[in-house]
């Protein structure tokens, strides 16, 4: 497959999945000229989680995570302090090959886009337990029982299921990292019904 040629944003603890929205004020010069640049180009940014230890060199080319999500713009507001409120759509997984040499403020790299290792058996148990720990959390955390229902609609692939979930839940960034990195869909999945059972352990004490 043809590598993307893409401007990329490193973000702390940020990880941006598939089929999720996220939302970004973007006030750096380097990163308002890239959102400028997109705008009028592709509109498309790959965010990548900066590796640990980035605040030595974050102003110059801190390492990162070789696996990001790359998305598209779908809404931009440009401030009159010339700052960005961006939304991105997140469209698939790409491993970064190698960063361009470029004129520009920031970066940008080469990159191969990801294809999910689709399950082969029957995920149904493991979606059920997801969305049985789903509703045991929001009850644990004194919340609607039917906030999470249309993030855990059947109707969904099973693969974005685990990515919206681990998006909206899950706040370990190495976890997510982990789980953004996860090809296989089942893997993912199972691995996303442990983090849940997990925290609500962590948030109830083992006591629900």
């Amino acid at each position: 497959m043809a590598a993307v040629i893409v401007p990329i944003f490193p973000l702390p603890d940020v990880t941006f999945f598939p089929g999720t929205l996220l939302p970004l004020h973007v006030f750096e010069a380097r990163y308002r000229a890239m959102v400028h640049d997109a705008l009028d180009l592709q509109r498309r940014i790959a965010v990548v989680q900066l590796k640990p230890g980035h605040d030595a060199n974050y102003a110059g080319k801190p390492a990162v995570h070789a696996i990001a999500g790359m998305g598209e713009i779908v809404g931009a507001e440009r401030l009159p302090t010339c700052r960005y409120n961006i939304v991105l759509r997140g469209q698939c997984r790409v491993r970064i090959e190698g960063e361009m040499p470029s004129d520009t403020l920031y970066r940008i790299v080469a990159a191969e886009r990801l294809e999910e290792d689709g399950p082969r058996g029957d995920v149904t148990p493991a979606l059920e337990r997801i969305r049985t720990a789903c509703r045991r959390l929001l009850k644990a955390l004194d919340r609607p029982l039917d906030l999470l229902d249309a993030t855990l609609a059947p109707s969904q692939p099973p693969g974005i299921i685990a990515d919206k979930i681990a998006a909206a839940v899950l706040p370990s960034a190495s976890l997510r990292q982990e789980l953004l990195e996860t090809l296989d869909v089942a893997r993912r999945l199972e691995r996303v019904g442990t983090a849940l059972d997990e925290l609500i352990r962590e948030l109830t004490g083992g006591r629900e």
